[in-house]
């Protein structure tokens, strides 16, 4: 019981890394005063999509320069933001 028990304290201290995520969506984020629900549920859903890729795109980046994965970002939030804002001008 013990063995098992300690598998989820392992386990445990990834839920930082879900907390943080939350936090970092906030960037991705378009800034607006609207009250119209709709608009503000989808500029979440959007910045939880450019969210999602930028987290599925460091792995890929990080395997192809370094031939390994490690769970601090090579490729930053920021650095994605600038990017998105010089290829389409969204930003």
């Amino acid at each position: 019981m013990t063995n098992r028990g300690s598998g989820f304290l392992a386990e445990y201290g990834y839920r930082w890394e879900i907390e943080s995520g939350y936090k970092s969506i906030k960037r991705f984020m378009a800034a607006t005063t609207s009250k119209d629900f709709g608009l503000r549920f989808f500029y979440f859903a959007f910045a939880c999509l450019l969210y999602s890729i930028w987290r599925a795109v460091d792995p890929l980046v990080q395997v192809e320069l370094t031939g390994e994965y490690e769970r601090s970002p090579i490729v930053t939030a920021d650095a994605t933001l600038t990017l998105l804002k010089k290829e389409t001008g969204i930003g």
